[in-house]
């Protein structure tokens, strides 16, 4: 059995400089009600505690000795989520996990470093190539539990445009700015790669921040009755709480429809042979995932994430049965 290493001198200090970089960029979004999820999850859930170094079995319903540490990236609300579910569910079966919350790049060097146990939250074919093209060796991919995630510039419904290919002779109207997330997302790298120089928008101010600074800007901007532009992906709670519309992207910068998938280190298969199998049957429909994000992280957002999501798991039970380990089908 592969034993994960306890998280090094490199892996601490990259998410020392992550969860800095969040806490500076989110001072904007305190006020906002409900939008900073990344704070939910660094507040509940960030710190790695050590387990002992004592090979455990996978044993179906008993669990392991040693910790699952999966990784949450920040702001990321359906990996939140999703994770919150895993932890709730594999805890209930005697396996001991942990969430830690992480930017994404810093995630996927963990697991191929081994510092980390699962990532449950990788966009597939676009978002996230880069990382898979440089780990993908070093990694192991469990499954696709979600098929219809999209990328999108996202404005308000009422705004005086439709395609991306007007934005740049109306930039005024968005007082010249395109409000973006977190610099590392695989969203804000196809922005300023792709999405930016197709559409001739480097005029535009890109504002790169973080998650619940966009969010922020959003709630904001809709208050207020201004027109903006953000990026944005769905599924994602904030198409059903605001009055919102993705922008058309007649060149396809964004891609298609993508895959949600699992990844875990390597050998986490051959060391979680039940728990693996589980994650590689395990799906959502959207319906479901919209419903779990608004009640978590709209309905109530200032409580407590994991017991909110245990609340959902309750009233859910035939989407909490997909997590029993042993019984996947």
């Amino acid at each position: 059995m592969m034993i994960r290493k306890k998280a090094g001198v490199a892996l601490t200090a990259a998410l020392a400089m992550s969860m800095l970089a969040a806490c500076g960029d989110d001072e904007s979004a305190d006020e906002t009600a409900g939008n900073d999820t990344t704070e939910e999850t660094e507040g509940d859930d960030t710190t790695d505690t050590e387990g002992d170094d004592t090979e455990g079995d996978d044993a179906t319903g008993g669990g392991s000795d040693e910790e699952i540490l999966i990784g949450v990236p920040a702001g990321w609300d359906e990996g939140v989520v999703v994770s919150h579910m895993a932890e709730i569910a594999l805890e209930e079966q005697g396996y001991e996990v942990e969430l830690m919350d992480a930017e994404i790049g810093v995630i996927f060097t963990a697991l191929a470093d081994g510092d980390m146990d699962l990532l449950l939250d990788a966009w597939l074919p676009v978002t996230h190539a880069n990382y898979i093209e440089e780990y993908g060796d070093d990694i192991e991919e469990l499954g696709a539990w979600y098929s219809d995630a999209k990328l999108a510039l996202a404005v308000n419904s009422d705004a005086p445009i439709t395609s991306i290919d007007e934005l740049a002779e109306n930039a005024d109207v968005f007082n010249n700015e395109i409000i973006g997330i977190d610099g590392g997302a695989g969203l804000t790298q196809t922005t300023q790669n792709e999405t930016i120089p197709t559409y001739g928008l480097e005029g535009m101010e890109y504002k790169i921040s973080s998650t619940a600074a966009m969010l922020a800007e959003l709630d904001a901007a809709m208050s207020e009755g201004r027109d903006i532009v953000v990026t944005l992906w769905s599924p994602h709670w904030a198409y059903g709480a605001y009055d919102i519309r993705d922008l058309e992207d007649p060149e396809g910068t964004y891609g298609g429809a993508e895959e949600i998938l699992s990844y875990g280190r390597a050998d986490f298969t051959t060391d979680y042979p039940d728990v693996a199998e589980m994650l590689s049957n395990f799906e959502l429909t959207a319906e479901e995932l919209s419903d779990l994000e608004n009640y978590v992280l709209n309905e109530n957002a200032d409580r407590d994430t994991a017991e909110t999501v245990a609340e959902w798991m309750e009233e859910n039970p035939e989407v909490a049965d997909r997590m029993n380990v042993g019984s996947a089908e």
